[in-house]
Parts: structure tokens; sequence; C-alpha cells
């Protein structure tokens, strides 16, 4: 069953990571999994000090020549009555500038006690959403009509 955007948006911020979809100038496609947070119809997600293969990321460049994203959240189980997906696709954009990073990395740090002990450096990507989307295996409650 499709849920409706209200539901969809309120269960993509129950998972702990979500799938970030990014696609370079040509349209080659890049998925990681990252952390976020969700403010209204925004969605962050930042560079944090975990080991990466560098500082110049995939993402960040492919945002900087594509910047339209997809983020996928899910849940399985074996009861697949219980199945679900949520997809958030929109608009990203780079912030590097520390005050414009504040709020986002403060959103970041309530909901993930590992940043209050190492805030990420940044930068932060703020992906606008424009469509929130998804799926159930089970009929929905009618939470967020």
């Amino acid at each position: 069953m499709r849920l409706a955007e209200g539901e969809a948006r309120a269960r993509f911020g129950t998972v702990p990571v979500v799938r970030l979809g990014t696609a370079d100038g040509q349209g080659r496609p890049h998925l990681v999994v990252v952390t976020f947070a969700v403010d209204g119809d925004t969605v962050y997600t930042a560079v944090d000090g975990k080991p990466k293969s560098g500082t110049a990321l995939k993402r960040l460049r492919n945002v900087g020549e594509n910047p339209w994203v997809t983020m996928l959240a899910d849940h399985y189980t074996d009861d697949w009555e219980t199945l679900w997906w949520v997809r958030a696709d929109g608009r990203a954009a780079i912030l590097a500038d520390q005050r414009q990073m504040a709020a986002p990395l403060r959103l970041l740090a309530n909901r993930y006690w590992q940043y209050r002990q190492t805030p990420p450096t940044g930068p932060v990507l703020a992906v606008t959403v424009e469509r929130w989307s998804g799926w159930t295996g089970a009929p929905t409650t009618g939470a967020g009509r």
C-alpha cells in the first residue's frame, strides 16, 4: 500500500540511518549509508570523523555537479506484512560556513550521542525534500493523513 506523504515523512525519521543516492554530472550513481536529522522538509547529513577514503568525498563532488539526490529509509523483517520503505527526493546544497552548519549540527548531536562526544566538522548536506513517497506491506493506520 502506498503511504500518505505525512506518514512517509514520519516513518523516515524513525530509522537510525538512510541510504543517500547521488549522481555525478554524467548520471553515474553513487550510494552511501549516512546518519541524518530531519527538520520539516529538510534532511541534514554531515561529514563526520569516521574513517573515510579522504576528505574529497564522492557524495560532495556529485552534489556539486548534480544537486538532485534521493534518500531511502526502510524497515525489513521476516514478517513481510510489516515491511515498509520511504524515499525522500530533493535538491542538496553543501553548507560549509560554520554559521550555516551550527543548527544542523545541533540537530544531529541531539539525535546521535556519538556526535555529542565528537561533533562532525562538516560540511553539511542540506536536502530540501520535494517529494516524500513510500510503501508498506500492511494497511496504514491513518497516521500522517
